[in-house]
């Protein structure tokens, strides 16, 4: 038997030792003694009066352990006198310390789902009636907070447990049978003037985990009113309205569709006290209201709409949500509550549309009126709060009611699908009427709204078809900007019509003289560059009129701006604009327009290393790297994955990207060392391959020389993943197989090479370095003919990372039989991989990482069945391995059913997360039995 003292030398290391690993080893040594038989005895002695809370704690959790997770080293004659002394116990800490009584209240609810409901049929009543033997019983009010207790870790114990499907099903029957007593006592105790406060608190936590169950709700809707009257007392509201949200989102409630419709009048009863605290600024009330109301009308939108003899009911309910959603105020700063509404809206849009047509019709009919109105409270909680207002806004809530603003534009979208066309025209009408009409003096506000709602709409509605959009083009030149969050939305309006420009090319000579003015303007940066690059995206074919000024504004916005994300979008710009120019036209723009960057690259390739010429080498390349992500001079060649060779690529442009690689070969010969120099030079030639394909082989034999060079001298994952996309392209090409080929033997040298002296250090690297042979496996296996690529080093590496980096090369599975020297490694590898691979399942590596498990297991049993099958049967024999917790049947039980899945990958995860969940003493075995039988 394990000393008492060791475990209490344990725990007061693991709490009081200053020393982290001290701390990790008195953690897992409690673990295992947790998983102990001895623990059974010694978590009674931690529970002793004399013990320290934390210790009485660790005694509390080890029980309610055992109970849960090794219930069978107990034999039916032993279950009484554990629920015994265990209701002894929990009386006995009645008065606390309350982490402790928590605690035995979960592991005296484990107990009774263990027993329920052969060996205790009616736990609920038992403990309601109170003990009949023990100890002298507390007070009243400790006895009814203890029972609460119970009452309320229950059925949380019952959520939470892995159960059987059968078992769960019988359990939740018959704990649904117990609600009869439990519902009248917490009515009882919710009712009574003299219960305290905490009593009532603990009732309205204990109806939200019985209502979990799926209790009908005909049968608690007495205590369900009785927690609306709740809602009148300041110190249980918020409380109350958790509950009445829990008990309104459950969609059980549906079957009990009189009593859901009887509570809809008392939600509505709710509308004055919602009002009054909208219009004090009592944001808490109003917040809690306006939940229920949401809970209610949303969860069961479709239940309700269908009781037609509840409809005018049910439009007053959405009446209610609609002032909620124009809940006076900025959003977040003075008001929280409008939020919670948008994603109803939504709800019952798409509840109404996916009724029977004559039902539809109807709907659409009565619910029109209030669509309308919610396109103008939308509209109004879109407004930006005054400028000095919202210039003191902090960043945390401007980004709040940024998403926000995101959240309204989406509502708008579901909003179109109900009124279509009828709302484009309305927002125009009123647009011309601020912009044009005689006063001219509306606020900014109102005008940056209605933008705001056309951009909602046509960021993912096709205008194509409407006749308003001519008009809204016509009126943006006319709009007096006087602010730049108007301007702003100006700019992305223009871009969200960027398609609707491309079918009108006519249009774009109105358009980009203003998006260009923008650019000027270092304020609108961010949107005139994003409105540009979706113009030059969208409409590339009709800018050759426009592509010299185009390209001179943006040469000078880069030239000018800082070292910023927008140059980048603008060089993509750029590169969309490129692509669709006559070929002939292309090698001039494109020189013109690099030449600045080159020369200035060229005096820093000069320069020695220095901290202040980092950035702008690293900026110069990331130029680079985004004009090749999109000038595409093959845009009209297959796509990557076909793999198909295209036609050449212009000269001038490998004539440009030849000039670009000897300046970077100069640079790298003074930056070798340094990791972002090296991962920006890997950039720009990973967006060349993934553009150019295969126009861009001339190149091929002295990138892979430099790649090299790379990544001898400086290992990264970069040059790996470049590496894989040159693989994928020209593996298969002759000219450039062999310096591919050479390519990958270094790499693959050199990475084993790193392995040897730490492979934990280098996680990224590893996990580049598994999908690349993977790529080869798909594309090239020939490779692994070579005599210089260490197969079985590349095997046995997969190891020593858990085996989560080693499935991409799954691949090699499949390759077994026809690819001598992986065979011959398979065979005399295997099983020491399947053996690393169970002690993992078996509790070495994480759960999260079991489908990676689950995947190599998979593969292995599809190419290779009659050797897992032996390495199965050798590994499992060992009673210890993987795990103490499972027994020689459980094991083989396991290996039958692996090995019958050849097909369903589905059904191995499974079958291998239920062995791993046993393995941990997380799967209870009469269940496992059960999913094996």
């Amino acid at each position: 038997m394990l000393p008492l003292v060791c475990v209490s030398q344990a725990l007061q290391q693991l709490y009081y030792d200053p020393d982290m690993e001290q701390k990790n080893a008195a953690q897992r040594w409690l673990t295992q003694a947790q998983a102990s038989p001895q623990a059974w005895h010694f978590c009674w002695a931690l529970l002793g009066p004399d013990k320290l809370p934390e210790v009485q704690f660790f005694g509390a959790s080890t029980l309610h352990t055992k109970i849960s997770h090794h219930w069978a080293d107990l034999q039916p004659d032993q279950h009484p006198g554990l629920r015994t002394q265990l209701l002894s116990h929990v009386l006995r800490f009645s008065s606390g310390p309350r982490m402790v009584l928590t605690r035995l209240c979960v592991a005296l609810a484990s107990l009774a789902l263990n027993l329920v409901p052969q060996a205790w049929p009616k736990p609920v009543a038992d403990l309601v009636r109170g003990p009949q033997e023990g100890p002298q019983e507390p007070p009243p009010h400790a006895r009814c907070l203890v029972l609460l207790e119970l009452l309320t870790v229950l059925p949380e114990e019952f959520q939470s447990s892995r159960l059987a499907q059968a078992r769960r099903a019988q359990l939740r029957e018959a704990l649904a049978g117990e609600w009869a007593t439990v519902c009248p006592l917490l009515r009882r105790l919710l009712q009574s003037p003299d219960s305290p406060g905490p009593v009532k608190q603990r009732v309205l936590r204990c109806l939200s985990g019985w209502t979990a169950l799926g209790v009908a709700l005909e049968e608690s809707r007495g205590l369900v009113e009785d927690c609306f009257s709740a809602l009148g007392d300041a110190e249980l509201f918020d409380a109350a309205v958790e509950t009445i949200v829990t008990v309104l989102s459950q969609p059980d409630c549906q079957r009990c569709r009189a009593a859901l419709g009887g509570l809809i009048p008392v939600v509505l009863g709710l509308r004055e006290r919602l009002e009054a605290a909208a219009g004090a600024g009592d944001m808490e009330t109003t917040h809690g209201i306006c939940r229920i109301a949401v809970a209610l009308g949303e969860t069961h939108s479709r239940v309700l709409l269908e009781q037609v003899d509840l409809w005018q009911d049910y439009l007053a309910l959405v009446n209610m949500i609609l002032f909620c959603t124009g809940t006076p105020g900025h959003y977040p700063v003075s008001e929280t509550s409008s939020s919670l509404t948008l994603t109803f809206w939504y709800t019952l849009q798409d509840d109404i549309m996916s009724l029977e047509e004559e039902r539809q019709a109807l709907y659409l009919s009565v619910y029109r009126e209030v669509y309308v109105r919610l396109v103008e409270v939308l509209l109004q909680k879109a407004h930006y709060a005054p400028e000095e207002e919202y210039a003191s806004w902090s960043v945390d809530d401007k980004e709040q009611f940024r998403t926000y603003r995101v959240d309204i534009s989406d509502t708008l979208m579901y909003v179109y699908e109900m009124l279509g066309a009828e709302l484009l025209s309305s927002l125009y009408e009123r647009l011309g009427g601020l912009v044009l009409g005689p006063g001219r003096g509306a606020a900014w506000q109102d005008i940056e709204a209605l933008l705001f709602g056309f951009q909602s709409i046509a960021e993912t509605i096709d205008v194509n078809y409407s006749d308003v959009i001519p008009g809204l083009i016509g009126l943006l030149p006319r709009i007096s900007i006087s602010t730049v969050l108007l301007a702003d939305t100006v700019m992305y309006t223009i871009g969200s019509l960027a398609e609707w420009l491309a079918d009108h090319p006519v249009m774009l000579v109105k358009i980009l003289p203003m998006v260009l003015q923008g650019l000027a303007k270092p304020e609108l940066s961010v949107s005139s560059v994003s409105t540009l690059k979706r113009i030059c995206r969208e409409c590339q074919h009709d800018l050759a009129p426009y592509a010299h000024d185009i390209i001179r504004v943006s040469q000078v916005h880069i030239d000018r701006g800082p070292l910023s994300s927008q140059c980048m979008w603008l060089m993509q710009g750029v590169g969309f604009l490129l692509s669709s120019l006559p070929v002939e036209a292309v090698l001039g723009s494109l020189q013109s327009f690099l030449s600045p960057h080159i020369q200035r690259l060229e005096s820093l390739a000069q320069q020695q290393p220095c901290p202040s010429s980092k950035p702008s080498i690293i900026h110069i390349l990331g130029l680079l790297s985004s004009l090749f992500t999109t000038l595409d001079i093959n845009r009209h060649a297959p796509s990557l994955e076909t793999a198909v060779p295209a036609p050449p690529t212009p000269p001038q442009v490998v004539v440009v990207l030849q000039q670009v690689l000897t300046l970077i070969q100069n640079i790298l010969s003074k930056w070798l060392n340094d990791s972002e120099v090296v991962e920006a030079v890997c950039g720009v030639f990973e967006k060349s391959v993934r553009t150019l394909l295969h126009g861009f082989g001339p190149m091929v034999p002295q990138l892979s020389a430099m790649l090299g060079q790379i990544y001898c001298t400086y290992p990264q994952s970069s040059a790996l993943d470049l590496t894989r996309q040159m693989v994928h392209i020209f593996a298969a090409e002759r000219e450039f197989f062999s310096p591919v080929q050479d390519l990958v033997k270094v790499l693959t040298s050199a990475t084993l090479a790193i392995f040897q002296q730490g492979p934990r250090d280098h996680p990224d690297i590893a996990d580049s370095f598994m999908q690349l042979h993977a790529q080869i496996f798909k594309r090239k296996p020939d490779f692994y003919l070579s005599e210089h690529l260490d197969v079985s080093s590349l095997f046995c590496c997969g190891e020593c990372f858990n085996i989560e980096l080693f499935v991409p090369s799954t691949e090699l599975f499949p390759r077994f039989k026809d690819l001598p020297a992986v065979g011959a490694v398979v065979l005399s590898e295997g099983r020491l991989l399947v053996q690393t691979l169970l002690q993992a399942v078996g509790g070495e590596a994480p759960r999260s990482l079991g489908d990676h498990f689950s995947e190599v297991l998979f593969s292995m049993n599809r190419n290779c069945v009659g050797l897992l099958a032996r390495w199965l049967e050798e590994t499992l024999q060992d009673p210890t391995f993987p795990s103490t917790l499972v027994s020689i049947q459980q094991k083989d039980a396991f290996r039958q059913r692996l090995l019958r899945e050849q097909t369903n990958r589905r059904q191995v995860k499974d079958v291998v997360k239920e062995f791993s969940l046993l393995c941990r003493g997380h799967f209870r075995t009469c269940e496992y039995r059960a999913a094996c039988g």
